[in-house]
């Protein structure tokens, strides 16, 4: 706004210069007496000034009326703009709610299909887990009751074994209480050791072992002899059990009274010294036996306790060549003379051996006779061959420009020939 009242002015000062000169130009021609120039100038200037006062006063007046109706107008178009933009906005909030209010009803709608979609899925859910729940519980009750009833039944089972087993150990006291019956319950634990290790014809039971003597051992280990007529050397093997000794051993034992403890030690160790002596005076017959015997004790414990008195298995081995064995030990004997068994049989079959690798070693020297012949053989067929191979080039060489027939007619023809020939 101020440019446009610049430029007005301008363009006024402009004019009022032209108009001045104008007139000075006019006054001049006319030749006025009265005025000088100067006078007519200031004449002329105060005129200009008066009308440019008037003029700009004109021009305040059109411009103040000018800018009044511009501002007019700009607060006419202010005031339709703003109504026009809140009618917009209003307009525009209007479609925002109902777009909003579409959008709410719309994601109601969905959620409801999806609670309604989601309380079905989890209705059938529930039905399912409650099936299969039902299932489960009812088979893991029914597995619960049948193994609660096997365990029952196990349990009943077990009574009745433990009943027969008191009985069992009511036997087992009653045979061990009796001298004879304990004899032979370590005879039998014995027999069934030596059926496990040895087979029937490396031992025998009830073997009269020394001669001129009636006496019978229970069992005796076939050892092969080294004379001429291969006789046997028996080694006598002999259960004792002595119960009553080893009883009052763990009683002392059991009540912490080593007094009685060493009572029932010593006596003990006298049992079984009178046993290897009676073993030896009885069994122990060189060359027919082996110079030494065993003296099997049926009872881990019972050989537990002969081996911890000091010296006595040593002083059994020398002073009566006794060799004190258990369950264990005489299993692990007897496998030591299985494995002396099978070296005695190897080192008997050793010269059938040798004479039968002489054998193959004389037939294999005939043998490679044979391959190297059948190489020479091998060589003047390979020699044949391919003489023939190069007869059958120079053959084909010679038959080059003959023509070929067909295979059909090859045959006819070769078939003729080969009806005249027969």
């Amino acid at each position: 706004m101020n440019d446009i009242f610049a430029a007005i002015t301008l363009l006024l000062l402009f004019g009022n210069g032209g108009l001045l000169l104008l007139l000075l130009v006019k006054a001049n021609k006319a030749g006025s007496p009265d005025l000088t120039p100067f006078k007519q100038l200031a004449y002329n200037q105060e005129r200009l000034e008066a009308m440019l006062r008037d003029e700009l006063g004109k021009n305040r007046q059109e411009l103040a009326f000018t800018s009044k109706i511009l501002r007019e107008e700009l607060a006419g178009q202010l005031h339709e703009f703003t109504n026009s933009n809140d009618q917009r906005f209003t307009r525009l909030i209007q479609l925002n709610e109902q777009r909003l209010d579409k959008l709410r009803e719309t994601i109601e709608v969905k959620l409801m299909d999806i609670q309604n979609d989601n309380s079905k899925k989890l209705e059938a859910m529930r039905a399912t887990v409650d099936e299969k729940l039902h299932a489960t519980l009812e088979k893991r009750l029914g597995e619960s009751f049948q193994l609660v009833s096997e365990r029952l039944e196990q349990v009943h089972k077990g009574l009745g074994e433990m009943q027969q087993l008191a009985s069992g150990v009511g036997d087992l006291k009653k045979v061990l209480s009796n001298v004879k019956t304990r004899g032979i319950w370590g005879e039998m634990q014995l027999a069934s050791l030596l059926e496990q290790v040895l087979t029937p014809e490396q031992y025998s039971a009830n073997v009269a072992t020394k001669r001129g003597s009636q006496d019978r051992v229970e069992f005796a280990v076939c050892l092969p002899g080294k004379d001429s007529n291969d006789t046997p050397v028996w080694l006598p093997i002999d259960a004792k059990f002595p119960q009553e000794d080893y009883q009052r051993l763990l009683e002392a034992q059991d009540m912490a009274n080593a007094e009685l403890a060493a009572a029932a030690a010593a006596s003990l160790e006298t049992r079984i010294r009178l046993e290897a002596k009676t073993i030896k005076d009885k069994y122990i017959d060189p060359p027919n036996t082996t110079d030494f015997a065993i003296m099997f004790l049926p009872i881990e414990g019972l050989y537990a306790e002969v081996l911890r008195r000091p010296g006595l298995c040593d002083s059994l081995q020398r002073e009566y060549r006794i060799s004190i064995t258990g369950p264990t030990t005489l299993a692990a004997l007897l496998n030591s003379l299985q494995m002396g068994f099978r070296t005695l049989a190897i080192e008997k079959r050793s010269s059938e051996v040798w004479g039968l690798l002489g054998a193959v070693k004389t037939e294999f020297g005939k043998f490679g006779d044979v391959l190297s012949k059948t190489k020479e053989k091998l060589d003047q067929a390979s020699k044949q061959i391919d003489a023939a191979a190069v007869r059958t080039r120079a053959i084909e060489r010679k038959l080059k420009d003959v023509e070929q027939l067909p295979a059909a007619d090859a045959v006819r023809i070769l078939g003729q020939y080969d009806s005249n020939q027969e």
